[in-house]
């Protein structure tokens, strides 16, 4: 099977919580077998003749306060709703600091609860993103999100804490593209935790309708 086209977006400099670097070739391993991925930190690549190269945009774009050019955000939105795939890991839901992304992502992250271990499981085995994805514990932070009101998407995995259940991974379709958001990702340890590199594996391949 050849391999589909994959853009990575994350920040290098100036970067607060979330280094791009290393994590990038943790992706890029994670989607060796299926993926060609261009990992950057160039911005710019938010355009469309650029994203119409690719079938998967992946988003670990560190949160900040500066926004994104409303070019930028029509480019994102427009390849997404015209078939493209996006594929959001861990802090790249900051592309929620504009409403029409995070509209198109499903969620608004609110903050999180001290770095701990959690327990991680499916609660779709039969979703392709989720075969053979077995529960596995991760160190990581406890995201929180605001899911969208009226808005449907799929659950497919939760993380326990606090003697409750939250969501750790969704997807739905955005137009004629496919959206997966998955919430680990905080630090290079988890991605050597094999369920997550499996998942993030066969997130890509659903993002990118590589089925």
């Amino acid at each position: 099977m050849p391999k589909f086209k994959a853009l990575a977006l994350g920040n290098y400099t100036e970067v607060k919580y979330h280094p791009f670097e290393k994590v990038d070739r943790e992706i890029e391993t994670s989607l060796e077998e299926v993926a060609e991925v261009t990992s950057t930190g160039d911005y710019s690549v938010l355009n469309k003749e650029t994203l119409n190269g690719y079938e998967l945009f992946i988003s670990y774009t560190e949160f900040s306060q500066e926004p994104l050019s409303q070019e930028r955000v029509a480019a994102l939105l427009e390849y997404v709703a015209g078939g493209g795939g996006l594929l959001v890991i861990h802090n790249g839901i900051s592309l929620q600091r504009n409403k029409e992304l995070m509209a198109m992502i499903g969620a608004k992250f609110t903050g999180h609860p001290e770095f701990t271990t959690l327990p991680v499981r499916s609660t779709q085995p039969d979703h392709p993103i989720m075969q053979g994805i077995e529960p596995y514990a991760i160190d990581d932070e406890p995201y929180r999100f605001d899911m969208l009101p009226h808005f449907e998407t799929t659950i497919l995995a939760e993380y326990e804490h606090d003697g409750q259940l939250w969501p750790a991974a969704w997807a739905h379709e955005h137009g004629l593209g496919r959206v997966v958001y998955l919430m680990n990702g905080h630090q290079l340890s988890c991605f050597a935790v094999q369920p997550f590199r499996q998942l993030i594996k066969q997130a890509g391949l659903w993002a990118a309708k590589v089925e």
